[in-house]
């Protein structure tokens, strides 16, 4: 497995086995709701549940290390408490992975959605169980997990993710009885889970996952052998995806791919040729122009 040999190179080899992600789970409840200390125990113990399934389910195949999980953070926000023991509000999603022979990491997702409704009641157990609907929260994390993984494995390898968007796509198919938001191709706008999976696995959007490989292998992996190569490469295989703006512009997979590198970016071409930094911020405004003015921030 290409991940793994990757990862092997650059830390020590630590022999225990493991899950397939590292992820660090948050609740948060907006400011104007009233939470009382039953609930306040209950999120408690939900942040812990997530916490289990996410990191001791086996979500694939492949044998991980300690040192080769996924790390990634799951934050959920309770906007709105409809019913005892139901919940409603939003999640934020992310994940990163190293860059080879150096201690930083990139993120490589990072979305928010705005779908989540769900029920938990005290000393509930999430188990997530392949081609079935049990309930809408054990499903959400389901999806998410796959798609994490399906990310990462795309920035080592082409198409590597494939299986695990497939498994996602399942997941969506299985919530199609359901009422829960999030899961159809029918909701006002195309910003959902249903976009996320459909999106990355049909053929107009080959550009953005080669631009994901490559970014990442021929870029971020290659900044400590040559930085403005590296640079170079990371343009480039940006640059793939003004085909992806010409058939599917402002597509959620889009926009959250270059949104989740701005930062990223800005830090890359600090010390760039001034050509070099209008050049890209030329080309990201193309493919997001609604945030035009964050682009511009490069050039500063």
């Amino acid at each position: 497995m290409l991940r793994s040999l990757f990862i092997l190179l650059c830390f020590f080899p630590l022999w225990v086995a493991s899950q397939e992600l590292n992820c660090q789970v948050s609740i948060v409840t907006d400011a104007r709701l009233e939470v009382t200390s039953v609930e306040k125990e209950i999120f408690d113990q939900l942040k812990q549940t997530i916490y289990d399934m996410m990191n001791t389910t086996q979500w694939t195949k492949d044998k991980f290390k300690v040192e080769e999980r996924i790390n990634c953070n799951i934050q959920i926000q309770i906007n709105s408490i409809p019913s005892v023991g139901t919940y409603s509000g939003s999640m934020q999603v992310q994940s990163s992975r190293p860059a080879f022979n150096s201690s930083y990491n990139t993120t490589v997702f990072n979305f928010q959605d705005d779908d989540i409704q769900f029920a938990y009641s005290r000393n509930s157990v999430l188990v997530y169980a392949p081609n079935q609907y049990r309930d809408n929260l054990t499903s959400i994390l389901a999806f998410y997990a796959y798609f994490i993984i399906g990310m990462d494995y795309d920035s080592f390898s082409l198409k590597g993710g494939t299986p695990y968007f497939t498994e996602a796509q399942q997941i969506v198919s299985n919530a199609q009885s359901s009422n829960a938001a999030g899961w159809k191709s029918n909701e006002s706008g195309k910003r959902n889970r249903f976009y996320l999976v459909d999106n990355v696995l049909h053929q107009l959007f080959e550009p953005l996952r080669e631009c994901n490989f490559e970014y990442h292998r021929k870029g971020v992996d290659k900044l400590y052998e040559d930085k403005v190569a590296a640079r170079k490469a990371m343009y480039d295989a940006l640059n793939k995806l003004n085909k992806v703006v010409a058939t599917r512009p402002n597509s959620v997979n889009l926009l959250n791919f270059v949104q989740a590198k701005l930062v990223e970016i800005k830090n890359l071409y600090a010390d760039a040729e001034v050509k070099d930094k209008n050049d890209v911020v030329t080309l990201l405004k193309k493919i997001d122009p609604a945030n035009s003015s964050k682009y511009q921030e490069i050039l500063n």
